[in-house]
């Protein structure tokens, strides 16, 4: 990455950034959305998006392990796929954070403009403003606060999950009709039909991007390539189980066609157990969901774009790094465009910025499968020079390529639901617009040389 980056985090703080980066303020509001969808089938659609991202995260386990001094997972695309691979890889990487950590600022304003009566957008850009100061002090201080803040969203969940199960066996109080029999009794487990999970998966997998930044935040620690094959093994799995645990008890205490799109079901749960203070209690947590969220947008903004001016992708003079370590002029950057965007969403929130989710919004899936394209590469060499993986990729090359057909049958699911196909086609162009931008980059580059 670049001997101006420190190395002050922590395994402790790799572990909960990737599960911060997954465990966003969509858990505690948007999965309405989702079980209106597809009832209580809901559950396998996250048991299927969480088992896509695991194997991913498994790949890059294997590439670290093997190379742990190659950065994020854009610098093992770079090794696997080539520099043009990466250039596509790691803007469209940076394009889709920088757009959610303005879709992230402005749900933020949205909760606290009216507590405080003032408009909704200066407090979205002094939230960024305040984000960009805790990535500015320090890395150690970013995984400080984002340690903590990751804690408290999981406490939360926890303490959610053990009131709602005492709750579901009426160990708090007479029962007000919360039963198991409601997974099956209100239209069936697949109310809507097995093809509602898979129209889903899109929605779901986007919920659990985030998983990849531990393979940035590795890279400033001590040991990357452990770190990072530590926070695989279990990150994924734990958020998986905070999700269908929670969602299963909500499931069973509160009928699925019962449950509003667009309120939280988490709330709705908590106000009929009749926990006082139970909305501020839920509008604090979702206010913590979103800082933390935020927070990471910015940091993994920062560290591609440094890494990709490290390799003479970006502009050379974000290499340059504070007394602390931390790459200020590339947080500075990431920063200024999604107050940028942020300014565009309040100005034309349907015509511009709505345009601009639907050209980033597939483009993850796109960055997932150069992640397995890049290790399926990768694997060949060293077979070809008679090396073993220390950390081997589960029944390479069945899974990888399994992998690579689901990532393709979400992207076709997208492609034919009529929602999301403008996300497929717009994503495409911003692809090619990328792939553009990367050839005449090189052609400059080797015309100076």
């Amino acid at each position: 990455m670049g001997a101006g980056l420190a190395h002050s985090l922590r395994s402790r703080h790799v572990s909960m950034i990737a599960i911060g980066g997954m465990i966003g303020a969509g858990l505690f509001v948007n999965t309405s959305v989702m079980i209106q969808g597809a009832g209580p089938l809901v559950l396998l659609s996250y048991v299927l998006a969480g088992l896509i991202v695991f194997l991913v995260m498994r790949m890059l386990g294997e590439m670290a392990i093997d190379s742990p001094d190659s950065g994020s997972f854009v610098g093992h695309v770079r090794r696997g796929l080539g520099a043009r691979a990466a250039f596509v890889t790691g803007w469209s990487y940076w394009l889709f954070w920088v757009v959610v950590a303005s879709v992230e600022a402005k749900a933020a304003a949205l909760i606290v403009a009216p507590m405080l009566g003032c408009p909704q957008l200066p407090v979205a850009l002094v939230l960024i403003g305040a984000m960009t100061g805790v990535n500015m002090f320090s890395v150690r201080g970013y995984g400080e606060f984002e340690f903590w803040f990751s804690l408290m969203k999981i406490t939360a969940i926890g303490l959610f999950s053990v009131i709602a199960g005492l709750a579901l066996f009426g160990m708090l109080g007479p029962s007000f009709g919360g039963t198991v029999a409601n997974l099956w009794d209100q239209g069936g487990f697949m109310p809507h039909g097995f093809s509602a999970s898979l129209s889903l998966l899109p929605a779901i997998l986007f919920t659990f991007a985030g998983a990849e930044i531990a393979t940035v935040a590795a890279a400033e620690t001590d040991n990357p390539g452990r770190n990072i094959v530590q926070a695989i093994r279990t990150v994924v799995i734990r958020v998986m189980l905070f999700y269908l645990c929670s969602l299963g008890i909500i499931l069973c205490l509160v009928p699925w066609n019962q449950i509003q799109p667009g309120h939280s079901p988490f709330l709705e749960v908590l106000h009929r157990i009749g926990i006082p203070g139970a909305e501020g209690a839920m509008t604090v947590v979702v206010l913590i969901a979103i800082a933390s969220c935020l927070n990471s947008t910015l940091y993994v903004t920062s560290r591609i774009l440094f890494e990709m001016a490290a390799h003479g992708d970006a502009p050379h003079w974000l290499v340059r790094t504070g007394p602390s370590g931390t790459p200020r002029r590339a947080i500075s950057m990431g920063a200024a465009i999604a107050a940028l965007m942020t300014v565009v969403a309040a100005t034309f929130p349907s015509e511009v910025f709505g345009f601009l989710l639907n050209a980033s919004g597939a483009v993850i899936l796109f960055d997932y499968l150069m992640v397995v394209f890049a290790q399926i590469s990768l694997r060949r060499r060293m077979h070809r020079a008679g090396r073993s993986p220390a950390f081997p990729m589960l029944l390479f090359p069945y899974l990888s390529w399994l992998t690579v057909g689901a990532i393709v049958l979400v992207m076709v699911t997208m492609m034919l639901t009529p929602d999301t196909r403008i996300q497929i086609e717009l994503g495409s162009v911003t692809l090619m617009l990328i792939l553009a931008l990367g050839l005449v980059t090189q052609r400059r580059r080797d015309g100076a040389s």
